[in-house]
């Protein structure tokens, strides 16, 4: 048999082709394994972001089920009947309940934090997950909040008229026409399309929000008018006009002062009866007030001339001595007077409601006066731990025995009449600066003839967007205000 001998150069030559397609099988399993490796993270990447999406979907779900409930047990009840629900019940069966999703493919826990008294903000936060993976949970907190009547600068169910030394940094809502010849630095908007303008004497149809600064707007056309019929006057109204939009209702803020009361008479501030012809509150830096009962005062000028005396017969001609008591202010509370009110002072790190109206049946409606004494009524910070609100069954009044230069920091409200000057000697001013919200039923005005004030700046408050003031009237919906993923 022939032999075939294999020299030393091939038998290297096999070994270096086998030791070839070992690295590059190697190789081919690295890329394999590095695939697959890659594949089986990215199904998984993708599975998680599936369940995470998912959660957080059945998180929001939870939220928007409470506003659902939320709207539907609120529905057509008042503001105090609102808050009634939400005291005694209306976070019942959720907080911490965990629910099932729909068709159980996830789970929510919903955490409520009810609104604190004299609060609308009710704070909900949501965490869902699915029973794929429990363990990828999604958080969400919201914030509900019912708007409240001091949003606006300027809110009245009558027509306003705005002269050309006004200047308005925040809303103007009226639920009639509005004749605006100053500055809006935000929204001016009205219910109407178009009204009859009474300074023109009714003859002459106007646009729901219009302005006589040059050139004037044209006398409306009927209404829907056709794009570009409403010129832009971006030099009056910065922030824009709006008209027609929705009614803002004064219906129910009788509810509203009687819930005041009721907190006043039930440790949530303090009550004052109608004895004399009010009384007389000085708000004090030092976190108290002191009030005397009002025996005679101007029925012109409504300037006040006497004093009751607390525990004994007679009078005295100064708020001091046997006249006068002091309290402490009670920090997010009401005083509740069955009378008119006179306010003048300070407010130092407290939160506070005033209220002036008769309830009791019979006799007139109750008024606040302001500007008494000569002094201002201020805030010492512009935060949410300074904030006064004055209600008035009829009207709030500045009383000619107001600064030159007047300056308000409040929120203030008229539930059937106006807030304006007094028209009884009251002569012209320098200036008025208010800083807050005015809501007044009829037309309010700070300037009338040869009285009231020359320059008048309206600022509002920002504040009262979260922090009004105590128990002051609210809408009847909730709205979310605040969305954050946690």
């Amino acid at each position: 048999m022939k032999h075939i001998a294999f020299s030393k150069k091939q038998k290297n030559s096999s070994g270096s082709v086998l030791a070839y397609i070992l690295v590059v099988m190697l190789i081919v399993m690295i890329i394999l394994v590095s695939i697959l490796s890659y594949v089986s993270s990215q199904l998984k990447f993708s599975f998680n972001r599936v369940e995470k999406e998912k959660a957080f979907q059945i998180a929001e779900a939870g939220i928007y089920y409470y506003r659902w409930y939320l709207a539907h047990e609120t529905s057509g009840k008042t503001a105090l009947e609102i808050n009634d629900f939400l005291e005694t019940g209306g976070t019942m069966g959720f907080s911490p309940e965990v629910t099932n999703y729909e068709d159980n493919i996830g789970q929510y826990q919903l955490v409520i934090t009810p609104p604190e008294p004299g609060s609308t903000i009710i704070n909900i936060k949501s965490t869902g997950w699915t029973n794929k993976a429990p363990e990828m949970k999604r958080t969400v907190k919201v914030r509900f909040r019912r708007p409240s009547w001091s949003e606006y600068t300027f809110l009245s169910n009558s027509f306003i008229n705005f002269g050309s030394e006004s200047e308005v940094y925040g809303k103007i809502h009226s639920n009639n026409g509005i004749r605006f010849d100053g500055k809006a630095h935000n929204t001016v908007s009205s219910l109407l399309p178009s009204f009859y303008d009474p300074t023109y004497g009714g003859s002459k149809k106007q646009f729901g929000v219009h302005t006589t600064v040059d050139p004037a707007d044209a006398a409306a056309p009927a209404f829907p008018w056709p794009d570009g019929t409403v010129l832009e006057h971006s030099d009056v109204f910065m922030g824009g006009r709006e008209f027609p939009v929705s009614e803002v209702s004064f219906t129910g803020l009788t509810s509203d002062l009687a819930n005041m009361k009721e907190q006043a008479n039930n440790g949530q501030g303090k009550y004052f009866d109608s004895t004399g012809f009010g009384r007389k509150i000085i708000l004090k830096s030092d976190g108290t007030f002191d009030v005397c009962t009002v025996s005679a005062a101007n029925s012109n000028t409504h300037v006040i001339s006497r004093y009751l005396k607390n525990t004994e017969p007679g009078t005295c001609t100064s708020c001091s001595g046997s006249c006068l008591s002091n309290y402490t202010i009670p920090n997010g509370g009401v005083l509740f007077v069955e009378n008119n009110v006179w306010v003048e002072g300070v407010v130092n790190n407290k939160r506070l409601s005033i209220v002036a109206a008769n309830l009791s049946g019979g006799g007139d409606q109750r008024d606040i006066y302001i500007g008494i004494s000569n002094n201002n009524l201020r805030y010492t910070a512009y935060d949410c731990n300074n904030m006064l609100g004055l209600i008035a069954q009829r009207d709030i009044r500045v009383l000619g025995s107001c600064p030159t230069k007047f300056t308000v920091d409040a929120a203030l409200m008229a539930q059937s009449g106006l807030v304006g000057i007094n028209d009884n000697s009251f002569s012209g001013k320098d200036s008025l600066t208010f800083n807050g919200a005015i809501t007044s039923y009829l037309q309010p005005y700070f300037q009338h003839g040869n009285s009231g004030f020359a320059v008048r700046l309206y600022n509002f408050d920002n504040n009262l967007l979260y922090c009004p003031p105590p128990y002051f009237p609210t809408g009847t919906e909730y709205a979310i205000d605040l969305w954050e993923e946690m």
